[in-house]
């Protein structure tokens, strides 16, 4: 349903959409105050991709066709069916008018070269992109550099390098930037590169992927000796077993979802211009580019096309009526013009980036509400039905896309590098390299009120952080259906969020309970699948993270490595809950399951040792009190490991009981930083008595200590309430609002601010 002249100076947005926008993408003044409203950034959007018309067009015709897509470009973001990716809406129609998510930068053997990409890497970060590197071509670790009779670090001694500017440069003035680091398995650092962030305290401001090769997968397979190659004279340095490696490789992911793998010549063989070798990815690894090419993303919302809901359950696939495929197909048509005219406006940070962009002219039209869409129709995630019906929806916007491409070939010519390319060979003129991908859609998802990419829901309900509460937050659809169902009541909406899934709530009808699942519901084993499904008909790669539970084995993890290989996919990441934590927050040489003297067994370090170095932003809070001494301010700082340190500040400096304030702070930042719960630090504080109460009552305040254990209680511990250990795992605070972070979408995403690491 189209929107009338009227409609288009308002939009429907969710308080969470609202304050998303506010705090990330509208206009704002120096004081740091949006200065636009939502309808104004839509318009502006709008406006500024339309003008990518004047490129082919000149005179009227020209500022009719302006006009014309400014119309539509606006009505499909108002409608919520479509939402460009991050730097587009942030940026086009202002001064920087950089609008791709991510680039690929070559790393070549040479000290020319590598700083070479470091200042370009410097300059990417500053625009707001992300980017993605390919070490392989280094000459490995001690081997010989003539032109100083020395020997060379090594790739894994760059990355850090590379790490380190990142900490330095804030993305768009905002955050750091993100990066992809690959590394061939056959190249001879493989094994250090393989545990180069076990630590947690090296490389953090990078993802690290192993390229997988094809005799690399035969060698598994076969359990037979693989060579380790120099890339500089390409000599054997080193044969080891192919099994063993890749043992390596999975124990790594077990331990703390790092490395992840690409199976570089499976995407190699699908490059579209094979011309441009692909030797890495963008940081969540959906955009396989060859060095100097960006990632142009947008995504559309499923949800937005389901008509009817629950009408069709009969149908040979379920939901085959109620998705309105007309609509989808206009609107797909419609979002490849949107992202082949991006390509026009972008203002490229390098030159050798817009000379590679507009030859490949590559876009990646993804989608998110898959999991709505799913419910709605009431198809189980895990299920044939479910598999079948996401290679039914990619398949179809895969064959529009491509036929969008096409006309635009036909009124605009085929995209610069076609001679060469795979199109050219199959003789379809097409205006773009590839067309689709499936990306991390965090924030833009918030903004048009649907799950994230093709994920099922992060979970049906959860608590959310309110000031100094914590409210349950349910997915409105379940509200619904919960009322309209007669099984609703304020009881179950908490018991609900206090879950976070509904697959064990008997009081939720079992048919519902099929339905509404989450991904912590759901096996690796149908997480694999369905990416494959989606791989079936997708140009380039899926973002998309495999769950596992705390309790899987490495076994597990290899299993889901060797299926997805099988099944086509071009890659994959996985995440075991709560592996980051445990992996740092053992404190000795072994944990439970594990056996002394294994390979994983020694692999585990100390929570000091990960916690080497203080951050230089840390997120918390502050909390004053009164005590006897006067007022009292307690300061409570959080890492991505939890409680790191505390600060105690009696209102009056100076004196002996400022004096023993501080040291308190600073021995209990000592014990925080070896580990120690807020609940143990309480226990030892609480009830201290100094003869100077202040308060009466449960309330009063006995002493510093007293105060400072009141404190640490409020804080901390409404998060050691059993309910909460049924929630699903963080990894770390958010930094925007100190929530927790989840892993999805092949990122990191807080639910709570809508904080997104990657979009």
């Amino acid at each position: 349903m189209d929107l009338d002249r009227n409609s288009l100076n308002s939009i429907d947005l969710t308080e969470n959409a609202l304050a998303v926008l506010r705090k990330r993408y509208l206009k704002k003044n120096e004081a740091g105050e949006a200065i636009e409203e939502p309808i104004e950034m839509f318009r502006r959007v709008a406006g500024n991709i339309a003008e990518g018309e004047l490129a082919f067009k000149e005179g009227e015709e020209a500022k009719a066709a302006c006009e014309e897509w400014e119309g539509k470009f606006l009505r499909m973001m108002l409608q919520r069916k479509f939402m460009p990716n991050s730097p587009t809406l942030m940026n086009a129609g202002r001064e920087l008018q950089q609008l791709s998510a991510c680039f690929v930068l070559p790393v070549e053997d040479s000290i020319d070269g590598i700083y070479n990409t470091l200042k370009h890497q410097a300059i990417i970060h500053k625009s707001g992109g992300g980017t993605g590197f390919a070490f392989s071509r280094l000459r490995p670790k001690n081997d010989i550099v003539k032109s100083t009779m020395g020997v060379s670090s090594g790739p894994v001694s760059f990355m850090a390098i590379y790490d380190a500017s990142t900490d330095k440069i804030k993305q768009g003035g905002t955050r750091r930037g993100a990066n992809m680091g690959i590394l061939r398995v056959d190249h001879p650092d493989i094994e250090e590169f393989i545990t180069c962030k076990k630590d947690n305290d090296q490389i953090n401001n990078f993802n690290i992927s192993v390229a997988i090769t094809d005799a690399f997968m035969e060698a598994v397979e076969k359990d037979e000796d693989f060579d380790l190659v120099n890339p500089r004279n390409e000599e054997v340095v080193k044969t080891v077993r192919a099994r063993e490696l890749f043992r390596k490789i999975v124990e790594g992911a077990w331990l703390n979802g790092e490395p992840g793998v690409v199976f570089i010549d499976r995407i190699n063989a699908d490059n579209p211009t094979p011309q441009f070798e692909i030797e890495s990815t963008n940081p969540c690894s959906e955009a396989h580019l060859p060095p100097y090419d960006s990632c142009n993303l947008g995504s559309i919302n499923l949800d937005r096309f389901v008509r009817n809901a629950h009408a069709s359950m009969a149908d040979e696939i379920p939901g085959e009526s109620t998705l309105d495929w007309d609509d989808l197909r206009e609107t797909v048509h419609t979002a490849v013009r949107f992202l082949d005219n991006v390509i026009e406006q972008n203002n490229y940070p390098l030159p050798e980036i817009e000379k590679m962009s507009k030859g490949n002219r590559r876009i990646g039209l993804g989608v998110m509400g898959f999991a709505d869409v799913l419910i709605k129709l009431g198809i189980t995630y895990d299920s044939e039905e479910g598999l079948a019906f996401a290679e039914k929806v990619m398949k179809f916007i895969d064959d529009e896309a491509w036929e969008a491409s096409r006309n635009l070939a036909k009124e605009r010519g085929v995209f610069a590098n076609y001679e060469g390319s795979r199109h050219e060979e199959r003789g379809d003129r097409v205006r773009n390299a590839t067309v689709t991908t499936i990306a991390p859609t965090g924030t833009i998802s918030m903004i048009a009120g649907c799950s994230g990419g093709i994920e099922p829901l992060f979970a049906v309900a959860f608590m959310r952080r309110q000031a100094d509460m914590e409210m349950p937050d349910v997915n409105p659809e379940f509200v619904r259906l919960a009322r309209e169902r007669g099984f609703y009541s304020e009881e179950l909406m908490k018991k609900v969020a206090e879950h976070g899934s509904v697959r064990d709530i008997e009081e939720v009808p079992e048919d519902v309970r099929s339905v509404w699942v989450t991904s912590h519901d759901i096996t690796p084993e149908w997480h694999v699948r369905m990416q494959a499904a989606f791989q079936k008909y997708t140009s380039m790669g899926i973002s998309k993270t495999i769950n596992l539970p705390n309790e899987a084995t490495p076994k597990d993890v290899e299993d889901a490595y060797r299926l997805a290989y099988s099944l086509g996919c071009k890659g994959i990441a996985v995440y075991r809950d709560g592996s980051r934590e445990e992996q740092v927050l053992s404190t000795g040489k072994t944990q439970a399951g594990v056996q002394p003297g294994t390979e994983v067994e020694k692999e585990y370090v100390s929570l000091a040792e990960a916690r080497n170095g203080r951050p230089r932003t840390l997120t918390g809070v502050t909390k004053k009190l009164q005590t006897g001494h006067g007022p009292l301010y307690v300061t409570m700082n959080d890492d991505e490991f939890g409680p790191r340190e505390c600060f105690i500040v009696l209102g009056k400096p100076g004196g002996t009981a400022a004096a023993f304030s501080d040291a308190l702070g600073r021995m209990i930042s000592l014990a925080e930083k070896h580990g120690a719960k807020p609940a143990e630090i309480v226990h030892q504080l609480r009830g201290i008595q100094d003869g100077h109460p202040a308060g009466f009552g449960p309330n009063a305040i006995l002493s510093v200590p007293d105060g400072v254990a009141k404190a640490m209680a409020e804080n901390y511990l409404v998060e050691e309430d059993p309910a909460e250990k049924e929630k699903l795992p963080v990894i770390g605070a958010c930094p925007e609002c100190g929530s927790g972070l989840t892993r999805q979408e092949g990122c990191v995403v807080c639910h709570s601010c809508g904080y997104s690491k990657c979009s």
